[in-house]
């Protein structure tokens, strides 16, 4: 869509796939200092997609050097029911699809476990319907 794309993650775990997959042109690793700092400049606007914001020791993951201190960071919010509409239809035109990991409710205390390992690709979704809670 014409952006120059740089993921910034934790580890080196997701590259290859960020890179080859994904088609990101850039992949930062947060505990590089260095490169973070090389890279502060190339970035004008960051998109933070996880849940924690705002830390304030740079051995965080999440953090980022003093270079960026002046740089747009913006996370994910819950839009209206229209905005969702025209972000859903944005994405059926382009032909972007989510990468997700579809679990059961009855592997609902792994997902957990897993999430406090740091072991998850993605989103976990949870498939209510398939899950037999019935039972």
């Amino acid at each position: 869509m014409g952006h120059h794309v740089t993921v910034i993650s934790s580890s080196d775990r997701k590259r290859e796939e960020a890179i080859d997959h994904l088609g990101v042109d850039d992949y930062l690793v947060s505990s590089y200092s260095t490169r973070m700092q090389e890279a502060a400049d190339s970035l004008d606007y960051i998109i933070q997609k996880i849940d924690y914001y705002g830390c304030y020791q740079y051995s965080s993951p999440v953090c980022l050097p003093h270079g960026y201190a002046r740089k747009t960071i913006t996370g994910r919010f819950i839009g209206s029911m229209k905005e969702t509409e025209e972000m859903l239809e944005f994405w059926r035109e382009k032909g972007l699809k989510s990468m997700i990991e579809m679990v059961k409710m009855d592997y609902v205390n792994t997902v957990l476990q897993r999430l406090e390992k740091n072991d998850v690709r993605y989103r976990f979704v949870i498939d209510v319907a398939g899950s037999k809670l019935d039972q």
